[in-house]
């Protein structure tokens, strides 16, 4: 008589990855929200420290009774997609699996909008993860940091601190994000953002 035992299917693992740049210098930077809200995600559900590997610091744990790898790429952020490409090959996660928490020059600041799909819109982060995947089909969580103005002044705004008068805004923001990311990897996106929009108020 024979046996036949099942091998152990492998339990899929979400990716979710904060943008920005690595030192101390960036770290206040509104550039740097995403790695902002990564932390705090990490924080918030009892991650263990971040670690170094995949050209970037990366922790492992459970959210809402799933596996989620948390991932901060440390290359600068127009290479971002070296680090995302390495770690999601390695743990065979596919790119609709993968959720980018990323600055948003194009939203009023503190506005959250999901997005899946698409272009870039200059965003060089964006591009590199969109080349290292092979595909633009990953979740974005664009978080608005408003314009400038100018397409000069651009790179000096993003690569400065938020303002003393936006920090308790930007503190409910980080919360909202983070707290409801349950919702975002069981699929209800629509509930996320209501969420995250009604602790803004």
């Amino acid at each position: 008589m024979f046996s036949f035992f099942k091998p152990k299917q492998r339990e899929e693992m979400w990716l979710i990855v904060g943008l920005g740049n690595p030192g101390d210098k960036y770290a206040g930077n509104r550039h740097n929200i995403g790695f902002m809200v990564v932390d705090r995600i990490a924080e918030d559900n009892g991650f263990s420290g971040f670690k170094d590997k995949f050209q970037g610091q990366y922790t492992e744990g459970r959210i809402g009774g799933q596996k989620v790898m948390l991932l901060k790429p440390q290359t600068y952020m127009n290479e971002s997609g070296q680090s995302v490409g390495k770690a999601a090959k390695f743990y065979k996660i596919p790119p609709e699996r993968v959720i980018v928490f990323h600055d948003e020059l194009d939203l009023d600041p503190f506005k959250l909008r999901l997005k899946k799909g698409g272009g870039a819109a200059g965003h060089n982060g964006l591009k590199s993860i969109k080349a290292h995947l092979g595909t633009p089909d990953f979740m974005r969580v664009r978080m608005g940091i408003g314009h400038p103005g100018a397409k000069e002044k651009v790179s000096p705004y993003v690569l400065s601190d938020f303002a003393k008068a936006e920090q308790d805004t930007l503190e409910r923001c980080l919360d909202g994000a983070s707290r409801y990311t349950d919702l975002l990897i069981s699929g209800s996106g629509d509930d996320y953002m209501t969420r995250v929009s009604e602790s803004m108020k």
